[in-house]
């Protein structure tokens, strides 16, 4: 026991629970701290299991060098290590329970088996005991023929005495008791009578058949008694009183176990015969098939309790087979429930209906548990498969329904309609607080709204699994979807895995297409974290426990930040395949020929006219898509106005990077047979400038920007391999501006100013101040 009882008090490992070495110093606490090495707490508790342990003094040579806050330290690590003993006791419990429950109901059976055992024994000793008594008396009392004749009519004018004469007397008037049902008084007689017996036999007032015969008819008016009140106790009209006098009679005759047995049949058939009248129907409400179901169940159950805890106590045979029973009904409850209630539901994806059922089932387990009957992980392991398919149908259901809206979706962000469950009521102050979404972004949004409130139950039981994985999943397809419905993008193989064979309808307008982008990055940025967040305000009770383990709610906290940066990534692979598109389609021409080649600038220096010095078409029409596109954005991106520039970032680096990245193009700009020319390098100088120009602060990274200032000393030190000097044949800075911003202006509509389309304030503003000096400082290097 010894072992056994260090063993539950010992934390398993480090739980987490606070060291009292830490507390107290030193490690002279209750603990013994980390110090100790192979120290086992068995040999640390033997203090305490000597029979001349004072705890007070044992306190006072602790506490007494120990602050206010060790102190404080000391109890709340003497708190924490009671609820580990308590949980790891609980475990331990469980983890053996069947076989505990097994051999207690043996060990039970095996004391009845050898009280009969000694019943029989006894009795077979008196009558042993009676022969030889009968024989050595009739041996000595044998002598002349007249002596015999002298003795019986000497016993013949004996006159019995009392305790005789109630010998003859008792088994009549057992029958009468027994018969007028007075069971009190019919156990009153049989102990009388055993007690009457006893003394007889010690005092030798009764002869030894007398005795023999007074034990046989004790012995069967017990057997007599007992099957009566069995008979009784299986009665379906015997309840409450008359069946706890029942089993409490059968127990007070020594047959404790049937008794038992007897009461927790009773109160099943008392079951059986209440759920007969409890039938589902497919019209009827699952809830209320469950409620009903319960309240029989759980009622029986807790009469049951209180039954037992009245008559048996709590010894330890009789709490197990209880235990017992009561886990068989409950397991009987739960596969009804199930058969009736929780399969349609799982295969239907009725989530809210199959979390309304197990509440109400584990809301009778937790009146139980107060009472000391635990029995809420029986539903729980029951009814497991269940809500996990029922959470698998929901998000198929979600997933399937999204895609079918796609199908058919126009690609145009509006508020909700009605019959969409909005975030706030309509009205004319809060109508910018609604989401503009197009129709299909404002089905997925409703149906993950109700499907976390359905599941925030599941979470405190937990039986909701891995919720923010589901999600994850299903608005990954989703983003699928939105990358289909790019035009060209259908040999994207990050699109067609997970596809399947949906069919999306094509986002064919730059509006459209943004129209993509905006519904994910307003899901992944605000709509779905907000939904997430209902799983807290639901489960407040749960909430409340994490105030109170501040560690836990630190553990989750990067937890929900490493789920919302999950959805960030796929927005940004949306994001990556909308700039792919179309820097593809700026790049190249249908007919797979490129509008950006070395070519075009090796080949000026070939022409004899002077060339018409604005940027190359290709720089001009990025710029014009993105001063077009930045306007659709900035009605659709209100309050997100970063990821719209941010976007647009993209879009540019995206070409850039082509450009820097591309061999072919550099292989000939350095090797090539024809060298780049004064009036190719002035071209592409003069490129590189717009871009630089019209970016400043809304297209252009600070990355990008020295990307283009590295493709610029790259292009200078081709042109200086021919052994002329790049600053000879350039013309100055202002220049390259002047033409750069008269473009600029043109295209974007707006007159020019005198410090050009730069913000003030923008990120690469300082950066750009600088930069024609840069560019020569590179070629002049």
């Amino acid at each position: 026991m010894a072992s056994a009882k260090s063993s539950r008090s010992r934390p398993a490992g480090h739980s987490g629970v606070f060291p009292v070495s830490g507390a107290v110093g030193g490690g002279g606490g209750v603990g013994g701290g980390g110090g100790d090495g192979g120290v086992q707490l068995a040999d640390k508790l033997k203090i305490f299991k000597t029979d001349n342990f004072d705890p007070d003094a044992y306190v006072q040579s602790k506490c007494q060098t120990m602050n206010e806050k060790e102190i404080r330290h000391l109890c709340s690590y003497l708190q924490d290590l009671k609820k580990a003993s308590a949980e790891e006791m609980r475990r331990s419990v469980y983890a053996n329970y069947a076989a505990f429950i097994r051999t207690s109901k043996e060990i039970s059976d095996l004391e009845g088996e050898l009280l009969s055992i000694r019943n029989l024994l006894n009795t077979q000793a008196a009558l042993i005991h009676g022969l030889s008594e009968g024989v050595q008396i009739d041996s000595l009392t044998s002598g002349p023929e007249g002596s015999a004749d002298d003795d019986i009519s000497g016993v013949e004018d004996e006159e019995p005495s009392e305790i005789q004469k109630w010998s003859a007397d008792f088994p009549d008037m057992l029958d009468v008791l027994l018969a007028e049902r007075r069971v009190d008084e019919a156990l009153d007689a049989l102990d009388e009578a055993e007690h009457i017996a006893s003394d007889a036999k010690h005092k030798q007032i009764l002869t030894t058949a007398e005795i023999v015969a007074l034990k046989s008819t004790i012995s069967d008016n017990r057997q007599k008694l007992a099957d009566q009140l069995a008979e009784a106790a299986c009665q379906s009209s015997t309840r409450g009183i008359e069946l706890r006098a029942a089993a409490s009679a059968l127990k007070r005759l020594g047959d404790g176990p049937r008794a038992h047995s007897l009461l927790l049949s009773a109160h099943n058939q008392r079951l059986q015969c209440n759920t007969q009248t409890i039938h589902p129907s497919s019209t009827s409400y699952g809830g209320a098939y469950t409620a009903a179901l319960a309240q029989q169940v759980f009622s029986v159950i807790a009469q049951a309790l209180s039954d037992s805890v009245e008559v048996f106590g709590d010894e330890s045979c009789y709490a197990s087979e209880l235990v017992t029973w009561a886990t068989k009904q409950v397991m009987s409850f739960a596969l009804l429930v199930k058969r009736h209630v929780l399969s349609s539901c799982a295969a239907a994806g009725g989530l809210r209906a199959a979390a309304e059922c197990v509440q109400i089932s584990l809301g009778h387990c937790s009146l139980l548990e107060a009472r000391g009957l635990s029995v809420s992980a029986v539903l729980l392991r029951q009814f497991k498969p269940s809500l996990e398919q029922a959470l698998d149908s929901n998000m198929r259901r979600i997933e399937e329904s999204t895609a079918a809206l796609a199908a058919a979706d126009n690609w145009i962000l509006t508020y909700p309609s009605t019959g969409i469950r909005p975030l706030a009521r309509s009205s004319a102050v809060n109508l910018a607080l609604q989401p503009k979404l197009s129709s299909s972004a404002h089905r997925f949004n409703s149906m993950v709204q109700e499907f976390f409130e359905d599941v925030a139950p599941l979470l405190s039981l937990q039986l909701g699994g891995s919720t923010m994985d589901d999600i994850t999943k299903i608005f990954n397809s989703y983003v699928n979807l939105l990358i289909s419905a790019l035009p060209g993008s259908m040999d994207d193989e990050a699109n067609i895995d997970g596809l399947g064979n949906k069919i999306v309808r094509m986002a064919e307008t730059e509006e459209q297409q943004l129209a993509l982008l905006a519904n994910a990055s307003l899901l992944a940025e605000e709509l779905l974290p907000r939904a997430a967040m209902k799983l807290s305000s639901v489960n407040q009770s749960s909430m409340d426990d994490l105030r109170k383990r501040g560690s836990d709610k630190q553990n989750r906290m990067p937890e929900q930040r490493e789920w919302k940066r999950k959805l960030q990534r796929m927005v940004d692979r949306l994001r990556d395949s909308f700039c792919r598109q179309h820097a593809l389609e700026l790049i190249f021409t249908d007919e797979g020929d490129t509008h950006l080649s070395a070519e075009m600038y090796i080949s000026m220096d070939n022409t004899v006219e002077e060339p018409e010095w604005v940027p190359s078409p290709i720089f001009q029409e990025l710029y014009a898509m993105l001063n077009r596109m930045s306007g659709i954005a900035s009605d659709m991106f209100v309050g997100r106005e970063r990821f719209a520039t941010l976007l647009m970032m993209r879009l540019t680096e995206t070409v850039i990077l082509w450009l820097s990245d591309d061999q072919a193009f550099w292989e000939e700009i350095e090797q090539g047979p024809k060298p780049l020319g004064p009036l190719g390098l002035q071209q592409f100088y003069l490129d590189m400038q717009f871009v630089i120009i019209f970016g400043q602060g809304r297209f252009l990274s600070r990355h990008v920007h020295q990307v283009i200032l590295d493709i610029i000393d790259r292009a200078m030190g081709a042109f200086s391999a021919t052994g002329m000097n790049p600053d000879s044949v350039l013309p100055g800075d202002d220049w390259f501006m002047d033409v750069a911003q008269e473009v600029v202006s043109m295209i974007s509509g707006k007159s020019r100013v005198a410090n050009g389309d730069r913000e003030v304030n923008s990120p690469t503003a300082s950066v750009s101040a600088h930069s024609m000096s840069s560019f020569r400082s590179h070629g002049s290097s």
